[in-house]
């Protein structure tokens, strides 16, 4: 059975392009394949988040994950500090990574224009511990968006080298995986690029929102003029409007909009007050869910240990086998 990895930062809470982006299909991955899905903590931290953050942080994506429909009994879900082997791995992979080809890496360009101000290693390596996660786990496939293609390639080179470097046919190259022909993007409320926290609180709904911040949120996405001659084409804020309604709302209410957009007849307050209201609707079980489980810390703790025992085991193995094959061994 092929095997499956996919991770998500604890840096805010999981939103609907989390969501369409992979949570959907998890449910569906873990009974098909063997799946290892983790809490990327460590990656977290070239941010500076504070100690009470972090933590609070992963215990509320540990509830979301599980209120999407994870089953730790069914796949193996864990805490990314939990497991030091990811530690090590990336130390050796480190080792085997080149200054220009980091520096190339279309995420650390745009990590230095949003934060100058704290430009530090763990930003320039972000790919080999990217790597060393899904290595650890010799994954076949990863679930990623289209902003992720580039990691994963990077992560393709770091695994053949170490296999050219050393002789051996020990890692696989991982492929993106998806259910559908294309990688999915949904994109946010700021009318520009992909829905995300690091582009502002106001460009995402999280699952856990409330149904007032969710108003607020969706009255305020940008818009247009409007269109001024039937069937024009939308600007790029409307057609991310229609993607995200696309997403959420029913075929009939989708399709009296685009009716609507293509007479000229329009209204983007009417459209966005139905969005909103659609977005609350469809995050409702999600929301519920999360507050029941983040009530039973002791449950969450089961599944954080859980996932740790299992994790680690397979971790262990991995690391056994890559200071073997470097020359790492007991005199």
């Amino acid at each position: 059975m092929e095997t499956v990895l996919s991770g998500i930062r604890p840096t805010g809470n999981l939103h609907l392009g989390n969501y369409f982006g992979a949570l959907k299909n998890f449910v569906q991955m873990q009974n098909e394949y063997n799946c290892y899905f983790f809490i990327a903590d460590y990656h977290s931290l070239t941010t500076h988040p504070t100690p009470h953050n972090l933590t609070g942080n992963v215990r509320e994506i540990l509830a979301e994950y599980l209120a999407a429909g994870l089953d730790p009994e069914k796949a193996v879900i864990y805490i990314q500090s939990d497991v030091p082997e990811v530690a090590e791995l990336y130390l050796f992979l480190n080792m085997n990574a080149y200054v220009g080809e980091l520096e190339r890496c279309t995420s650390f360009k745009d990590k230095i224009r949003q934060q100058p101000h704290n430009v530090n290693a763990g930003l320039l390596t972000y790919p080999t511990l990217m790597a060393a996660d899904i290595l650890l786990h010799r994954a076949n496939k990863v679930p990623v968006g289209k902003d992720q293609e580039q990691h994963l390639e990077m992560t393709r080179t770091f695994a053949n080298r170490f296999n050219r470097m050393y002789n051996v046919d020990y890692f696989p190259e991982p492929q993106a995986f998806n259910f559908g022909n294309e990688l999915i993007k949904i994109p946010g409320l700021n009318g520009t690029g992909k829905m995300g926290k690091s582009e502002g609180e106001g460009n995402a709904i999280f699952l856990s929102d409330e149904p007032e911040a969710i108003r607020k949120k969706v009255m305020k996405a940008v818009t247009d003029a409007g269109p001024t001659r039937p069937h024009q084409e939308k600007s790029q804020p409307i057609e991310n409007l229609f993607k995200l309604m696309k997403a959420v709302s029913n075929a009939e209410t989708l399709a009296y909009f685009e009716e609507q957009y293509d007479s000229c007849q329009i209204k983007y307050g009417e459209m966005k007050k139905q969005l909103a209201e659609d977005m609350i609707a469809f995050t409702a079980p999600f929301r519920d869910k999360i507050k029941e489980l983040l009530e039973n810390k002791e449950y969450l703790s089961n599944v954080a240990r859980m996932g740790k025992e299992k994790a680690q085991e397979n971790a262990r193995k991995t690391i056994r086998d890559v200071r073997e094959i470097i020359g790492f061994r007991s005199l």
